[in-house]
């Protein structure tokens, strides 16, 4: 069950003064110090171009975007931001503040163990995905919001509200597209009232909410502009505004490992404004359509396993649907084109999925063996540490760990004890209850 923090819980307490301390390093700065960087004057300015009519684009797509979200995200700074800078960061902050903890609450309410965790096992999660969560803070990214709305959106389905849920997953494609990873997964679920819920209020989301404070026309332009410059970018010198950056070691998502791997492409180049040696790491060299073509095969073989070991409607139990999502977040994951150090706080999720199934499978050895293969995983994520060389995540050490994670939920998925597998006609009938027309998946 989902519950409100308490000051009478010690582990609340912890997430308070956790708060406390991650909003003191976005607000101190501004208040007391030269001003808060990283993205937040960004969002400011965003705001403020929303408040002032001004353009959030160059009217050339093919000149550098400093703002390089659709229109809506501009559309909702600018309230905050109309009080000033410190007003808008202090909002950014608490709205992290309550992502937080809904991600947490949500994550172990959707484990599928039927367990209660303690408070070790509750806190367990948070602790391990800290930096990400710390970065989220201190550069002001809206990830942790996403998936937020991701899991809410999810939890939704599992109440049988799907029309709210494609709210949710729409409302977070609009502000980051790559959410939109989610639609696949509902066609193929059959969730189509979610589908449709979602394809409308991304069109509310993208045209209609925008239009009063833009205009229409003028939204629709930007919205064009915006497409040709960061979807329709793509090159071989870079793509999504951000050019060879985007090759290089701070990416480490299938679309850019790839092509560090099969072409000379120069990883060391993550800060446009500094010349850095060269650095390669490609095993082959192809040229730039014969990559792509690569990565097209390998998103392809991915989206097949993933359809094949999703079991039948017969065989799903609650325990089997959380296996099932937490294996999409680890897809969407690394399937966006663009998979920063922080994007990897979207294995919150899976990883709680396996804490739970470590805690409370009834075989001890199954126990014993997700607990080393989590221990696995979480080495890997700590050679992101500033202590590691950058070669460490240019060979994509995140991306093994996400692998990792992936492996291990697909095993359990397929290795449920014998009492899950005796329960899965009852639990698949009445139990799940994750969506519309999921008894005919």
């Amino acid at each position: 069950m989902l519950r409100y923090p308490s000051l009478r819980a010690p582990l609340d307490i912890l997430f308070f003064l956790g708060c406390i301390a991650l909003t003191a390093d976005v607000l101190v700065p501004e208040i007391f110090g030269h001003g808060k960087t990283k993205d937040y004057p960004l969002w400011y300015w965003a705001g403020q171009q929303v408040l002032q009519g001004k353009d959030l684009y160059p009217a050339d797509p093919h000149t550098y975007f400093d703002f390089i979200y659709p229109p809506l995200p501009a559309v909702l700074l600018a309230a905050p931001s109309y009080f000033g800078k410190v007003a808008l960061y202090l909002a950014l902050s608490l709205l992290n503040i309550v992502a937080w903890w809904m991600t947490a609450q949500l994550s172990h309410a959707m484990a599928g163990s039927g367990r209660k965790p303690g408070w070790l096992l509750e806190a367990l999660p948070g602790l391990v995905t800290l930096t990400f969560v710390f970065d989220m803070f201190d550069l002001g990214q809206p990830n942790l919001i996403l998936l937020a709305m991701m899991l809410y959106g999810f939890w939704l389905l599992r109440q049988k509200r799907p029309w709210f849920a494609g709210s949710m997953f729409a409302l977070a494609t609009a502000i980051k597209v790559f959410p939109v990873a989610v639609l696949p997964y509902l066609i193929w679920r059959r969730h189509w009232t979610a589908v449709a819920s979602t394809l409308v209020f991304l069109i509310v989301f993208l045209f209609l909410l925008p239009a009063p404070f833009r205009g229409f026309q003028h939204n629709v332009t930007e919205l064009k502009t915006w497409y040709q410059g960061m979807v329709g970018s793509s090159s071989e010198k870079g793509f999504g505004q951000r050019d060879e950056q985007n090759w290089s070691w701070v990416n480490q998502s299938i679309i850019a490992m790839t092509h560090r791997l099969t072409r000379p492409v120069n990883y060391n180049q993550d800060d446009p404004f500094k010349a850095k040696p060269a650095r390669y790491m490609n095993i082959v060299d192809l040229d730039f359509k014969t990559a792509n073509l690569i990565v097209l095969a390998i998103s392809l073989a991915l989206g097949l396993g993933y359809i094949a070991v999703m079991p039948p409607a017969s065989r799903r139990t609650e325990k089997s649907d959380a296996e099932e999502i937490g294996i999409l977040f680890c897809l969407m994951t690394v399937a966006s084109p663009l998979a920063r150090q922080y994007y990897f706080l979207w294995l919150f999720f899976p990883m709680t999925v396996l804490m739970h199934r470590a805690a409370y499978d009834p075989r001890p050895a199954v126990r014993t063996g997700t607990w080393i293969l989590l221990g696995v995983a979480g080495c890997l994520l700590l050679l992101s540490l500033p202590l590691f060389p950058i070669d460490v995540q240019a060979y994509g050490n995140n991306l093994v760990a996400t692998i990792v994670l992936a492996g291990g939920l697909v095993w359990h998925m397929r290795h449920s004890p014998a009492a899950d597998a005796a329960d899965a006609l009852p639990a698949a009938a009445g139990a799940l209850k994750l969506g519309d027309n999921s008894a005919h998946s």
